[in-house]
This record gives C-alpha cells, sequence and structure tokens, in this order.
C-alpha cells in the first residue's frame, strides 16, 4: 500500500524537518563556538533556544494549533532570533567583565545596556509577523502556525533573555573562574 497525494508530501516534508531540525541546531552551536571560543559561551547562549521554544509551544496551544511543518519552520526562525538577541546580551556582559566588572554588576550592566535592542528586535519581528497570524486569507492555514510560533517564541524570549540569561551567566561564573566570563 503506498500512499500519495497531500499525505505523501506531509510524509516528505516531516522526514526533511526531522533532519533539518537537528541539522540547524548544530550548526548554531558550531557558529557560536566558532565565534566565542567556548564551548561554556556557546552552550550559555544556546540555552536561550529550550526558552524561546517555550514560548512557541505556549503560543500554538493557546491559539489551538497542532505541531505542523509550518510550525517548525517557525521555530527554526525562532531560534535564530533568539541566539541573535542572546549573543547581543553576552556580548555586553564580556564587555563589562573584561573592563573588570563582578559577575553580578557585568550582568545587570548588560541586561540594562541591551534591552532596547532586544526589545526592538522583537518588536519588529512580531509587528512584522502579526499580519501572517491573524490572516484568513487562502494560504493562511500554512501562515497562522509559523507566525504564531515566531510571535509567542519572541514574546517568551524576549523576557527571559533579559532575565535568565544573566542569572545564568553569574551562575557559570560562580562554577568555575574564567577569563571569559
Amino acid at each position: 500500500l503506498e500512499w500519495g497525494g497531500q499525505f505523501e508530501n506531509l510524509e516528505a516534508a516531516s522526514s526533511r524537518l526531522l533532519l533539518l531540525v537537528p541539522l540547524a541546531l548544530l550548526l548554531i552551536f558550531v557558529m557560536l563556538y566558532t565565534a566565542f571560543g567556548s564551548a561554556r559561551m556557546a552552550t550559555l547562549i544556546y540555552l536561550n533556544l529550550p526558552l524561546a521554544a517555550s514560548g512557541g509551544i505556549l503560543a500554538l496551544t493557546l491559539r489551538g494549533y497542532p505541531f505542523s511543518i509550518s510550525a517548525g519552520v517557525g521555530f527554526i526562525a525562532l531560534f535564530g532570533v533568539a541566539v541573535m538577541n542572546g549573543v547581543v546580551l553576552i556580548e555586553a556582559l564580556l564587555h563589562r567583565r573584561r573592563e573588570g566588572a563582578d559577575p553580578r554588576t557585568a550582568a545587570i550592566d548588560a541586561g540594562r545596556q541591551r534591552l532596547r535592542p532586544v526589545l526592538m528586535t522583537a518588536l519588529t519581528d512580531i509587528i512584522g509577523f502579526l499580519p501572517m497570524a491573524l490572516a484568513a486569507s487562502a494560504g493562511a492555514e500554512v501562515q497562522r502556525p509559523l507566525a504564531t510560533v515566531v510571535i509567542g517564541g519572541l514574546i517568551g524570549s524576549f523576557f527571559l533573555t533579559l532575565l535568565v540569561l544573566p542569572s545564568l551567566s553569574q551562575w557559570f561564573a560562580d562554577r568555575q573562574a574564567s577569563p571569559d566570563l
């Protein structure tokens, strides 16, 4: 028995997504490691991904959408933005640490300094995806889950990036003295 049509396309897309999502996550980690030269720093920024994903999952649940191919693509886009926001914050934190600030002061200062850039990134992306999330025209059933994931994930990621990442950076610094934290 062999299925065809839309079901066949769904199965093919699902199998590609099962390969592409882990590959995208691996490439993100490799790029972070390359950029910072530290597995600890790459891991710290990488911890922003589950925080962003939780917002996307919550948004899908609240809107009553199942996980779909377009939602999976939305998660990939969300992860890219979440990593960028994490890099922006951690770069400011590392800069303050190199200036001699203690971990707590560096975390607070980095959060204050990077509040506006992280907020503007989140707001511009949310505003850009809002028409897709509210669309009712032909093809909207594909657009809405993707936009919902990105919007929900960015809202969650915004707050968690500015609260959790600085706190975790202090924990990383307290656990192991390091020149890069």
